[in-house]
């Protein structure tokens, strides 16, 4: 184990820097001293600590940090090559210290990258809950990216293992994951990314049923119910591993009535989006306040304070339209920490909006 001091020492982050990015939820140390508050480093942390300092130091922005080290965490170079790529199209004529950091990187995947593929040969057939699986659907669809240069994030991850099935969807902004039952299937964990015009396609099948039937066959997932069925080639790229991004320091959990807070959102001030772009698109920012008692506000523009995220407003929107009707839970970390929204009734169902720092 390294002591936040030797860590800082080793991987090129300052201590500040370091403190920082635990509280964003980007590099938790793998133990906290209960009395004293310090933090300790496990070994597998030091490649990660170089490797964020590297990207830092390159521009990349935090949200897309966190899919790279994700991505780093479980070999997925596929997905951080394309981060790495999409990042450096997007940057402006000058910045040759990034390019030399890039280019260290790839050296430093080349050397990571393990050719030799698995290829699973039998298919997975499990029964799914349909009732289940569109409310899942539906928690989730809102959250898959459009991205031509990210293809691996512009559909759904259907993981399933033993009787579970996850479901998952981020465009790197935001994410969000739900839970269906599923019987029939006892064997390893197997993913499939299902292109968002397939998800649509099987959302549209699922009415009346009971149960359907879901099948992985190699490069093909296929759902059926009655005499039909929605099937179509999965994408053939991998899927950041999500149980990381969504290990977040705990936070302020604030309970809100949907339809109140959403009114609260649509009239309330904004941040003004000039300078401010998601993927080459500018967005106005909801800045939220949490009080001592729970209750959340949408706040003028102004300094803001340790209580106070702020998000892309129309991202918020849209989360608060597939969370649920009712009741939600915002839990809020530091202003740097994403803002988790999650359903009262199940800790299997959330999102997760990235935060916008603000500027002063």
């Amino acid at each position: 184990m390294r002591s936040i001091g030797g860590m800082a020492r080793e991987s090129g982050l300052s201590v500040s820097a370091l403190r920082f990015y635990d509280g964003a939820g980007v590099l938790v140390p793998a133990r906290v001293d209960p009395v004293s508050g310090y933090r300790w480093y496990g070994p597998e942390q030091l490649e990660e600590s170089r490797l964020l300092a590297r990207l830092r130091r390159a521009g990349m922005p935090l949200a897309d940090i966190r899919l790279v080290l994700a991505g780093w965490s479980g070999a997925d170079t596929d997905l951080v090559r394309k981060l790495l790529e999409a990042h450096l199209r997007r940057l402006e004529r000058g910045l040759s210290d990034a390019r030399t950091e890039f280019s260290a990187l790839r050296a430093l995947l080349d050397r990571r990258e393990n050719p030799m593929t698995v290829l699973r040969t039998d298919p997975v057939r499990l029964t799914v809950s349909a009732p289940e699986l569109a409310a899942a659907l539906d928690a989730v669809r809102f959250a898959a990216g459009t991205d031509p240069e990210l293809p691996m994030l512009g559909g759904v991850l259907f993981d399933i293992e033993g009787e579970v099935l996850h479901v998952v969807a981020t465009d790197r902004y935001r994410m969000a994951v739900a839970r269906a039952g599923a019987t029939g299937y006892d064997g390893a964990r197997v993913q499939a990314v299902v292109p968002s015009p397939l998800v649509d396609a099987m959302r549209a099948l699922l009415g009346d049923d009971a149960s359907v039937r879901l099948t992985v066959d190699g490069g093909r997932v296929i759902l059926e119910t009655g005499d039909r069925q929605a099937a179509g080639q999965c994408v053939d790229q991998g899927f950041p591993d999500y149980r990381r991004l969504v290990r977040l320091p705990a936070g302020l959990r604030a309970p809100v009535d949907v339809a109140a807070f959403r009114e609260a959102v649509e009239a309330g001030p904004v941040r003004p989006s000039e300078a401010r772009e998601q993927d080459g698109v500018s967005f106005d920012l909801s800045v939220l306040e949490v009080a001592a008692d729970g209750r959340v506000t949408v706040c003028e523009d102004g300094d803001g304070g340790g209580s106070r995220v702020a998000v892309n407003r129309a991202f918020l929107l849209e989360a608060l339209a597939a969370g649920s009707p009712d009741r939600l839970i915002l839990e809020f970390g530091a202003p740097t920490a994403p803002l988790a929204i999650r359903r009262t009734d199940t800790d299997d169902t959330f999102s997760m909006l990235m935060p916008v720092r603000l500027e002063s």
